[in-house]
C-alpha cells in the first residue's frame, strides 16, 4: 500500500493514533475528518487535511464529496441521544459508494454484567448502562445496514482505552484518582497503540461483517491498576471510596458491570502480539518515558 484515501468520522485520540500509524509506514495519506468545530484546513503531523462541521444538528454538505471520494472510512462518532449521527446522515452515500473498509468503534459496554466471568464475541449483549444500549442499537444499524447491501464492515468493541497521556499515572499525578471499594469487580483494558495497530493489520487482513473484542491479555479490577500505578509513582495508597458516595452517573454506570473480556479472536485472526500485553507492560513504559 503506497496511498490511502480515509475519511474519519470523529479525530479523536483512537483516529489520531491510527493515521500516525499509516503515516510511520511512509504511506501517502488523502485525510478528510469531520469535528464539531467550524470547517477549516488543519494539520496533524505534518498531513494537511481537511475537517467539516458535523454535530447532530447541521453537517457542511462539502463533505459529501469527500467521502465519495474515499476509500476507508472509520467511525468513531459515539451515538446521541439513542442515534448514530452518521448512519442518520450518510446512509444513502453510504449504500451507493464502493468503499473498501469501513470500520465502526463500539465498545464492551454492549455485554453489560457477567458477575465478573468471561466474555467473548458469541456471549450475550445485555447492556446495564445507557451508553451500552446505544451502542448495542448502533452497532445493529451498522450490520443491517451491512448485510442488505453487502458492505465491507467491521466493528471493534474496544474496552477501556488509556493511552501514554490519559491513563491512571497522570490521574494519581493530580490527585484526581481514587479506590473504588467493590468486590470480584473486573476490567479489561486496552493500550491505544494497540488499537492502532490492529487496526492498521485489518487495512490488509479483512474480512466483512465480523465483530472483535479489543483487550490486552489481562483484565484486572480498577483498585488493583491503581494500586500497581501508585507503587510505581512511589506515592501512598489513594483514599478509597465506597461505591454508594459516587455521584458521577457516567462512572456509577461504569462499576455497575464486571467482566473479562476475552481477545483470543483478535490474536488469532490478526496474527497479532500484542505491543502491552497487560497495564503492567503499559504503565512501566509510560512511567519510563512520559512521567
Amino acid at each position: 500500500m503506497k496511498e490511502i484515501s480515509i475519511f474519519c468520522f470523529g479525530f479523536g485520540q483512537v483516529a489520531k493514533n491510527f493515521i500516525s500509524k499509516i503515516r510511520s509506514k511512509k504511506i501517502k495519506i488523502n485525510l478528510s475528518i469531520t469535528s464539531r468545530e467550524d470547517s477549516q484546513i488543519k494539520k496533524f503531523e505534518e498531513i494537511r487535511y481537511e475537517s467539516f462541521k458535523f454535530n447532530e444538528s447541521f453537517f457542511d454538505k462539502k463533505l459529501i464529496e469527500k467521502l465519495k471520494k474515499s476509500d476507508y472510512i472509520l467511525v468513531s462518532i459515539a451515538p446521541i441521544n439513542g442515534t448514530d449521527i452518521v448512519i442518520k446522515n450518510f446512509k444513502s452515500i453510504i449504500e451507493e459508494n464502493q468503499f473498501r473498509w469501513i470500520t465502526y468503534l463500539s465498545a464492551t459496554s454492549v455485554y453489560g454484567d457477567h458477575k465478573g466471568e468471561w466474555v467473548d464475541e458469541k456471549s450475550n449483549t445485555e447492556p446495564t448502562s445507557e451508553n451500552g444500549v446505544e451502542r448495542l442499537k448502533a452497532e445493529k444499524s451498522w450490520m443491517d445496514l451491512a448485510s442488505k447491501k453487502n458492505l465491507p464492515l467491521q466493528i471493534f468493541r474496544l474496552s477501556g482505552i488509556y493511552s501514554n497521556k490519559r491513563n491512571i499515572l497522570a490521574r494519581l499525578k493530580s490527585g484526581e484518582a481514587k479506590i473504588i471499594n467493590k468486590k470480584n469487580q473486573f476490567f479489561s483494558r486496552i493500550h491505544v497503540d494497540d488499537i492502532s495497530n490492529i487496526l492498521f493489520k485489518s487495512l490488509e487482513n479483512f474480512k466483512p461483517k465480523e465483530i472483535y473484542n479489543i483487550s490486552d491479555d489481562k483484565p484486572a479490577s480498577s483498585s488493583e491498576v491503581t494500586l500497581y500505578g501508585a507503587k510505581l509513582l512511589k506515592m501512598d495508597k489513594p483514599k478509597t471510596i465506597d461505591l454508594s458516595l459516587i455521584k458521577n452517573e457516567m462512572l456509577k454506570n461504569f462499576y455497575k458491570d464486571s467482566k473479562k473480556v476475552s481477545n483470543k479472536k483478535m490474536k488469532k485472526v490478526f496474527n497479532y502480539d500484542l505491543k502491552f500485553p497487560t497495564y503492567i507492560e503499559g504503565l512501566n513504559y509510560i512511567r519510563d518515558n512520559f512521567i
